[in-house]
């Protein structure tokens, strides 16, 4: 029986990650994100650097008590500063004092670095990396070598940048990492030069890593390149978060390693957590899931075409590359203007029995058309088709009728401005008039909405808007112009183990407030009719 190499997986979220833009998380996001990874089999968790904030320091003193079953935590820092001994280094003393197993030091490599930004000599550098791995691992710890700008300074000097792996292993480093820092390697350059540092570097008893940025969208590539011509830890991030283009996507290399390439890396069971992972970090990142995102974006088993439509549902692997629920995700059907009626019978037949009745297709599918020429898109508001297509069958309940809403916002010049809704239905054969302030004119009418709802239908008080997206759909009618809102909505579940629901709605119109009116009142309208409410 042949056993399956292993790669480690070496993650970088929590500090390589946060320098990417609009990446942020606290201490305690932190914390969540190095438990969850463990969990995965993730083998070393890059925590930050324990001298740059506050933040890094008490991560590292937090993490600490963690209970990791399977991950090591590792401090990050460089070598020493120019003239100072490592023991006279504030830096390197940091990096010890964190109390990780493992100290991933990062130093140059390229001697234009040398030269141009540390503005040391050459041998001077080479000290510097050889005096700082040794102190680290005095104090009883394992070394990791970051050898930056690897593949740009081999290019320039690759007698100097040997030199500087050589330096490393002297002092004591465990596993040398490669790194394209610039990010503007091709995958065949970095075979080229993981083979023949593999070749040079033959009695290192450590393996050797890959560390890749993005900046020419080939981060994924590049890593498994640098695995194929030898080398077996990768690093890299959840989503690829990382400076400028970002870090190679973990959640792509992952899958590619495991499915297609045939390695083993984290656990047995964490392939179908990789679109869990995703969102999970996106979510604690307070940042939107990127759709198209390879894998685990909400694109990634997408179809539109009618034509893909009917062939995925007869063969899945003539559109699709691999199983969605290899990695946690789902297909998708989507209804457009694009679609046939074959997407309509995929996405609501059964659920509206109406798989055997193509007028009812054509005309949702006609309804659809219109409606997206009018500036709607329902791709990400299968909420507000299902609507459509209650309507259509005349089994839409009407909850409320609506008598009149009315926003009212008062700006002074040193004040911030207050916005009051008022909103009179009839509810049940009765009247209900409800005023409400809130930030802004969506905030108060929904308020005033739920007031006036929450007698009749207190289920309501389980929903609650996640996203709020608006659109100029016609932009040459300036001010005046007509506009789309997609309004997202989660169902807080009672049971705080069972999943958390979301759908979407969309309103169109050339006013902004009518048609957040109409994705927030079809919103609850649906959530009513899901939980099976009649009028």
């Amino acid at each position: 029986m042949t056993t399956r190499q292993r790669i480690e997986v070496y993650d970088t979220t929590l500090r390589d990650g946060t320098q990417g833009q609009g990446v942020a998380f606290s201490l305690v996001d932190k914390l969540k994100i190095a438990k969850h990874l463990d969990s995965l089999g993730v083998d070393y968790i890059e925590g930050g650097y324990p001298l740059a904030n506050p933040k890094d320091q008490a991560f590292f003193t937090e993490a600490a008590k963690l209970d990791l079953r399977h991950a090591k935590l590792c401090a990050f820092g460089m070598t020493r500063r120019r003239g100072v001994q490592p023991d006279q280094d504030p830096g390197m003393g940091a990096l010890v004092q964190a109390q990780t197993p493992i100290i991933t030091l990062v130093g140059k490599t390229w001697d234009l670095h040398v030269e141009q930004v540390l503005r040391v000599s050459p041998d001077e550098n080479l000290d510097m990396i050889r005096e700082s791995l040794a102190f680290c691992r005095d104090a009883d710890r394992e070394v990791f070598y970051d050898a930056e700008h690897f593949f740009d300074g081999y290019r320039a000097n690759p007698d100097y940048a040997f030199s500087t792996l050589n330096a490393a292993v002297e002092g004591g480093a465990t596993r040398l990492i490669l790194c394209d820092t610039n990010g503007g390697s091709l995958p065949q350059w970095i075979v080229q030069v993981v083979t023949e540092v593999a070749k040079q570097m033959g009695s290192f008893n450590g393996g050797l890593g890959i560390h890749t940025h993005n900046d020419s969208a080939l981060a994924v590539a590049n890593t498994l390149a640098a695995i194929q011509a030898g080398c077996t830890q990768v690093q890299g991030t959840i989503n690829g978060f990382g400076e400028r283009c970002g870090n190679a996507d973990l959640t792509a290399v992952v899958a590619n390693l495991r499915l297609k390439m045939g390695y083993e890396c984290l656990n047995s069971d964490s392939l179908g957590r990789l679109t869990e992972t995703s969102r999970y970090v996106y979510a604690l990142a307070n940042m939107n899931v990127v759709p198209s995102q390879p894998f685990v974006g909400s694109a990634a088993f997408a179809h539109k075409g009618g034509m893909h439509v009917q062939a995925v549902q007869r063969t899945p692997t003539s559109y699709e590359h691999i199983e969605p629920e290899a990695v946690g995700n789902a297909r998708r059907v989507l209804v457009s203007e694009l679609s046939g009626v074959s997407n309509i019978a995929v996405m609501f037949g059964d659920k509206f029995d109406i798989t055997d009745k193509k007028d009812v297709q054509r005309q949702l599918l006609a309804r659809v058309e219109q409606l997206e020429h009018q500036g709607y898109q329902f791709e990400a508001a299968t909420a507000s088709i299902e609507l459509l297509l209650h309507e259509m069958l005349g089994n839409r309940p009407q909850y409320w009728l609506l008598d009149h809403y009315r926003c009212v916002i008062l700006k002074r010049d040193d004040q911030p401005p207050v916005t009051e809704a008022t909103v009179k239905l009839e509810v049940d054969g009765h009247d209900q008039h409800q005023v409400a302030e809130g930030d802004g004119p969506v905030n108060a009418l929904d308020a005033a909405l739920r007031k006036c709802l929450a007698e009749a239908y207190p289920q309501l008080a389980d929903v609650h808007l996640v996203d709020y997206r608006i659109r100029v759909v016609n932009p040459t009618a300036e001010s005046a112009a007509k506009v789309r809102v997609v309004a997202q909505f989660a169902v807080q579940p009672r049971d705080a183990e069972a999943p958390r629901r979301q759908f979407a709605t969309v309103g169109v119109n050339e006013n902004i407030i009518d048609a957040s009116w109409q994705a927030i009142t079809d919103a609850l309208s649906f959530y009513l009719i899901e939980s099976g409410v009649r009028q």
